[in-house]
């Protein structure tokens, strides 16, 4: 049987769970045009990433597939993780729904969570394949042109 307490599952457990739970203390996207707005653009660009990046490709644990490919067009030529992307932009609809301290660290811990993934997948990837590091050079992390 797998260990399912490996600090891959655990993130993604963190993941999850911080997910649920902003959703479960949420008074509900439907509530603000802003947030469906937001939680919608955030959709939309994790939709776009998956149509350059096919589910095949990737794994939801910080780890690299058997066969997996370096993706570098569509929202991949500016940022090297657009799904986490897209979870914080949506995830920043559900927090503009309900603005609380509690949502606002949960969010917080999120983020920090999905930089956590993107550290292990992006030293995984330079293990992998060399031409990773100019990728990362030319590339940002989440926000094009910023971060």
């Amino acid at each position: 049987m797998k260990n399912l307490f490996t600090y891959p599952h655990l993130l993604v457990l963190l993941q999850f769970g911080l997910i649920g739970l902003m959703v479960l203390f949420s008074r509900g996207v439907l509530h603000s045009p802003v947030a469906i707005t937001v939680f919608l653009a955030g959709a939309a660009f994790g939709f776009w990433a998956i149509t350059y990046n096919q589910l095949g490709n990737f794994h939801i644990r910080p780890i690299l597939k058997d066969g997996c490919r370096l993706i570098t067009t569509g929202p991949y030529r500016l940022i090297r993780h657009p799904m986490y992307t897209s979870v914080i932009i949506m995830m920043l609809g559900v927090l503009i729904s309900t603005p609380t301290w509690q949502e606002l660290a949960m969010f917080a811990i999120l983020i920090t969570v999905l930089y956590l993934k993107a550290q292990r997948e992006e030293r995984l990837w330079c293990g992998h394949n060399p031409s990773y590091l100019s990728y990362k050079k030319r590339t940002k992390l989440f926000i094009p042109f910023l971060l």
